[in-house]
């Protein structure tokens, strides 16, 4: 039996679970037909990438096939080049593909090319494989329902409280317009991105009408992981600056002196609320971009967040944008309770 041969047979239940739920992507997000080219360049240098990709070479049968470390740079840049608009890219990147200064995702959205991105799948432990793959089963009802109610009432409410085991984080202004990563591009100028998806963001139209204390069960660190101190930290914040913590680590420590030494401050500026209910608070993966969609509340700290311009901030000048998750008990936007006991309950 051939290395091949015996690592599909090892990993025959996620293959077979990762190939039924891109196939209902691939349907009920991407509408994708066999009249469409598909290409999925992938690599196999992590056990997620080589799954993801058997996953989409069952589900794709009739795909064309770039192994990125097989292929010379101009070889994969001319199967992609041949791409026509709403055809379909599939990226399944152990880390982020680089073809020279070819922006690969960038690029093909300028042709209209529809793009399902997977990088950093290397930062995920094998025990963590699984969470990542059922992440990617898609709800369209509850997902689609669930954020366009939240934009709803974020996008007509005058002030929300976030509370931690008890803390409480006061947002006493207006929301900023909230923006949806629900699968639904109909809107949208592009079709695709990262995946798992599953969130809706927002801000204060005022960061300083921010204030209050939240506790965080964990953050993303300086190398993109998340780190989960044993103890949870407890941020005090006041103008919508972070002014001082409780709990902190040595790693925390060393982020906020990177921001304070770098922007002056520490400002809160993201408020996520993720809807992926294959993340957990324990159910967890190492990589910050996929675990932030995680069932749950994160932020931002730092003032970098391009999606929202502000005076006196400056789009290219935001150096630092990290999540750290907050341990939520219940989230209260205007006078109506939308998340609590682990759930969105709009």
């Amino acid at each position: 039996m051939d290395v091949d041969t015996l690592f599909l047979k090892d990993n025959e239940a996620l293959i077979i679970t990762a190939e039924q739920n891109v196939k209902a992507l691939l349907s009920e997000v991407f509408t994708h037909t066999n009249k469409e080219t598909a290409v999925i360049v992938y690599d196999t240098r992590s056990l997620l990438s080589t799954v993801l990709a058997e996953g989409y070479k069952s589900a794709l049968p009739h795909a064309i096939l770039v192994d990125f470390d097989a292929e010379a740079p101009e070889a994969i840049m001319e199967t992609l080049g041949k791409l026509e608009a709403y055809d379909l890219a599939i990226l399944v990147q152990s880390t982020s593909f680089r073809l020279d200064a070819f922006r690969i995702r960038v690029e093909l959205f300028k042709r209209k090319i529809k793009v399902i991105e997977h990088p950093h799948l290397s930062r995920m432990s094998d025990e963590e494989v699984p969470y990542y793959i059922d992440a990617l089963v898609y709800d369209a009802e509850y997902t689609r329902g669930t954020g366009r109610a939240l934009k709803n009432k974020i996008d007509t409410v005058s002030s929300g409280v976030v509370v931690s085991d008890g803390e409480q984080l006061f947002y006493d202004s207006p929301f900023e317009s909230a923006k949806l990563n629900i699968g639904d591009y109909s809107e949208m100028p592009n079709t695709g991105g990262q995946f798992p998806i599953g969130e809706v963001f927002t801000e204060a139209q005022d960061l300083k009408a921010l204030h209050g204390r939240a506790k965080i069960f964990c953050f993303g660190d300086i190398d993109y992981k998340i780190n989960r101190p044993e103890t949870p930290i407890t941020l005090i914040i006041e103008e919508g600056q972070v002014i001082d913590c409780e709990n902190s680590t040595p790693a925390f420590n060393n982020i906020l002196s990177n921001i304070r030494r770098d922007e002056g401050t520490v400002w809160v500026r993201e408020l996520g609320f993720g809807l992926n209910r294959a993340f957990s608070k324990t159910r967890r993966v190492a990589d910050t971009g996929s675990y932030e969609r995680m069932c749950g509340v994160h932020v931002s700290l730092g003032a970098k967040h391009g999606m929202y311009g502000k005076p006196g901030f400056k789009r290219r000048d935001g150096i630092y944008h990290v999540d750290v998750f907050i341990d939520t008990d219940t989230v209260i936007l205007g006078d109506e309770v939308v998340y609590q006991n682990g759930a969105w309950s709009v």
